[in-house]
């Protein structure tokens, strides 16, 4: 048995997109602008890195990621996942991005329209990415069709953008007095970090400069407003244009660019939303914003999960560049406590919807985890930057997780549905959608999948990383030799991995092959050329290989892959007494449809024997896990009673991957067991009941209202939210029907009220009615019916026989309403 830290077991404490590292010379940036210079050219006029600021500072392995265009997958796991991403989320993609009008907005801005546009202030966000992602696509599989129509939307933003060089549909159209006055909230800078990005992923796939010259020209105008006096203090609310900012000076040679996120990143901590909002210091908190130190005193992770994790991307980006010594320490406390203490197995993030973030350390709830896709992919990127700065294998142990798990969920197996949130535990009510109102996941995934090779490998002067075992190859230049290392494996779901290096002569330089954190080190085998290594150096933890190499080489290296239980740390109030199960990077839940008891009744013993076994039927061939778990056998009568579980009996239990649940019939899923049967949930009348609501929306769960869930707090996210939202100062009603008469005389409600990030509040009132033959008539309630947040309202009334109650809501005008839990009393007969 595995114990873990935080959640996930690190064994190492170890748990992107890449920019190819060059940077042009700035006469080189002027052709590239005038569209005079191709990008075979390009790669021919690197130039020299800067010298560091902080000489004294520690000494950094700043690796260099092959390019994704550089390396080819060719394997049954990834590579049809690419498949299915070129030719159903990107179009999808697109298709909702003109469904829901982020596309129609950009047209109107270029028509210089005043009016007629959809969609929140960071629309454009979701257009850049999805364009990011088409680009990757391009570059690996040309499409005419899809070029032609990237270049097209590339057309629009051209038309789009202000002769001064301010871009972004919103204010062009709503509000062009208004431009850089709300930096905290309007998300202007994020959605020209997102374009920036794009714009160098299009360049980089395509060699075109239509995009890049764009994004030169916004950042320009960016430039020429944020700074050191004279120009104005400033950064975004949500960080994404720092990491954005240095991609772009890499490709450009442009150091403006650099400069420009270093002072975003060092300015962070001034309270500047504080002075932007009027807000008195005494009373500004900018914890969600990671606004509330200069940067370098920060100490933990915390605030907004996608945010805090771009902003520690940029920071490191910059970190990597000038060597600042209080910079680099504040990454490394902050990176550790975040895989620590605040990381899913899964390699997700942010545990709570109230803020789509961070609350408490070990703070990892299941059924109501929120954990963002984005947020995982985020921490992926960070953690990516870290392993090319350091060189180490557990920040690469991190990207591996989140890929193979966390991020991966965030998308259905054809490519068309996805998940926002990802809960480790579910009723049997959350399921992927086709789209959000905010879409920043699905794209996100899209471009994480299209660049995905860009986190394979890794060379420095004399070395070559292989980071992620993905068949296929990689060609690169290391040690002053062109290198094509041919790659074969059945990874993850096998752990043999044979490499065969392609060169012109011999060549003397290192191959370091990572030894994963969920692997034991001291069973790992390796062979060269058939015979056994068995003194091999693991530095870092890399199994490294120092040698002459030439064609013909062969290297065999054996990670096993036990079915492993982990553990998690005791802090993790959530998981104590429970286990999750995980071979080689893969994470692996129990779905409902898999089982033949209800999954609130399994348990799975510690000395239960499982076995892996490939099932070339499901997801198109996945290794599930196969044993026998427990359930108990105590009668129902015993139960109602809640008598001690003494008698259990033995039942089959199959694991699948955590990122392939809810492709399937829909129903429940839990990735952590208990190992022995739970003792049977207490539950009243209401748990027998079948609930009805007078509205019910997409992301409505009726269910919710009697799963027996409470949260602490009104504003706590339910995992099934019950709700009648969009409906608004209406009257409204749920409804429990019962198969046989009961008897009640009480009722008690815990309303659900997301103030800050939503439209439910507290309703104007509520009443308890009861039917009666075929009226329904109000209880004789003994009290007036309380309403108060964060806490049970309970009434009390005389006791009626009915079939049916009903929950009879009057919602405040202008506002929704929801309700966490509803419980009725029993009559007491005696």
């Amino acid at each position: 048995m595995n114990t873990i830290s935080g959640e996930v077991n690190q064994c190492r404490n170890r748990p992107a997109h890449l920019d190819p590292d060059f940077k042009l010379t700035s006469p080189i940036k002027e052709l590239l602008l005038a569209g005079l210079l191709g990008v075979a050219a390009l790669s021919l006029v690197a130039a020299p890195a800067d010298k560091p600021e902080h000489p004294e500072s520690p000494t950094l392995a700043n690796l260099r990621p092959v390019p994704f265009t550089d390396v080819k997958i060719a394997d049954a796991f990834w590579l049809p996942r690419q498949e299915t991403n070129r030719l159903a989320s990107i179009p999808v993609s697109f298709n909702n991005l003109e469904k829901f009008g982020n596309l129609e907005a950009l047209r109107l801005a270029a028509q210089r329209a005043t009016n007629g546009s959809r969609g929140p202030v960071y629309r454009d966000s979701d257009v850049y990415k999805a364009l990011e992602a088409a680009s990757y696509s391009l570059a690996i599989h040309p499409d005419p069709m899809l070029d032609r129509q990237v270049d097209e939307i590339i057309a629009t933003l051209a038309a789009a953008q202000l002769p001064d060089g301010y871009l972004n549909s919103y204010f062009i159209i709503k509000e062009p007095a208004k431009r850089w006055t709300n930096l905290r909230d309007k998300h202007e800078l994020y959605c020209a970090g997102h374009l920036i990005e794009a714009a160098v992923a299009n360049f980089q796939a395509t060699g075109k400069t239509n995009f890049l010259y764009v994004a030169t020209k916004l950042a320009d105008h960016i430039d020429s407003v944020f700074g050191p006096a004279p120009k104005r203090l400033g950064y975004p609310g949500h960080p994404e244009i720092e990491l954005a900012l240095v991609k772009l000076w890499r490709v450009t040679g442009e150091r403006r660019y650099f400069e420009l996120a270093r002072f975003f990143i060092e300015q962070r901590g001034q309270h500047y939303f504080a002075t932007e909002h009027d807000t008195p210091p005494e009373k500004y908190d900018g914890t969600y914003w990671l606004d509330d130190v200069p940067i370098c005193d920060q100490d933990k992770i915390k605030g907004h999960a996608v945010r805090a994790a771009y902003l520690m991307s940029g920071a490191t980006d910059v970190a990597r560049e000038t060597r600042d010594p209080a910079l680099l320490a504040m990454l490394d406390r902050v990176w550790r406590n975040t895989t620590e203490r605040n990381m899913y197995l899964t390699g997700g993030i942010g545990p709570s919807a109230r803020n789509e973030g961070f609350t408490v350390d070990y703070d990892l709830p299941n059924l109501t985890a929120y954990q963002e896709t984005c947020a995982t992919i985020a921490l992926a990127q960070w953690s990516q930057r870290l392993a090319m700065l350091y060189g180490e294998a557990k920040y690469a142990d991190v990207v591996e997780r989140g890929l193979y798990n966390g991020m991966l969920a965030g998308v259905s197996q054809d490519g068309t549905r996805f998940f926002y949130v990802n809960p480790l535990e579910s009723a049997g009510e959350h399921h992927r959608k086709e789209w959000f109102g905010t879409a920043c996941c699905p794209p996100n995934v899209a471009r994480t999948l299209a660049s995905l090779g860009g986190y394979a490998y890794a060379t420095s002067e004399n070395a070559l990383y292989v980071n992620l075992f993905i068949q296929g190859s990689a060609t690169a230049k290391v040690a002053g030799a062109t290198v094509k290392l041919n790659v074969t494996t059945d990874y993850p779901w096998d752990g043999v991995v044979i490499l065969k290096p392609e060169l012109a002569k011999p060549a003397s330089f290192a191959l370091r092959l990572r030894v994963p954190g969920w692997c034991d080190a001291a069973t790992v085998t390796v062979k060269i050329n058939g015979k056994d290594l068995p003194n091999f150096v693991l530095d870092s933890g890399y199994l490294v290989m120092n040698r002459e190499w030439r064609t013909g080489d062969a290297v065999e290296l054996n990670l096993p892959m036990p079915v492993q239980r982990i553990a998690a740390n005791p802090n993790v109030g959530a998981d104590r007494g429970l286990l999750a199960l995980q071979r080689g990077p893969i994470v692996y839940c129990v779905e409902q449809c898999d089982q033949a008891e209800p999954l609130a009744t399994l348990a799975l013993p510690v000395d239960a024997e499982l076995q892996a076994e490939r099932d070339a039927n499901l997801f198109g061939g996945v290794m599930v896990l196969k044993g026998f778990g427990q359930v108990s056998a105590t009668p129902d009568w015993q139960q109602r009673l809640y008598q001690p579980v003494t008698a259990t009996k033995r039942v089959p239990v199959k694991a699948i991957p955590y990122y392939a649940w809810d492709n399937r019939a829909p129903g429940a899923m839990r990735v952590w067991l208990p190992t022995t049967p739970p003792a049977p949930a207490a539950g009243g009348l209401e748990a027998r009941a079948k609930v009805a609501l007078s509205f019910v929306s997409g992301n409505c769960q009726p269910g919710g209202i009697n799963d027996g869930i409470v949260g602490k707090q009104s504003s706590d996210q339910p995992a099934a939210a019950c709700h009648w939202w969009p409906h608004k100062g209406t009257d409204e009603w749920a409804q429990y029907t019962w198969a046989k008469p009961v008897t009640v005389s009480g009722a008690k409600v815990f309303w659900f009220d997301d103030t800050g990030r939503g439209e439910c509040r507290l309703p104007a009132s509520w009443r308890i009615e009861f039917l009666d033959g075929k009226e329904w008539k109000p209880v004789a309630a003994k009290r007036e019916y309380p309403v108060a947040k964060d806490k049970w309202c309970e009434v009390n009334f005389a006791p009626v026989k009915t079939t049916a109650l009903r929950l009879e809501v009057k919602l405040q005008q202008g506002w929704a309403a929801g309700v966490h839990e509803w419980q009725v009393t029993e009559a007491d007969m005696d």
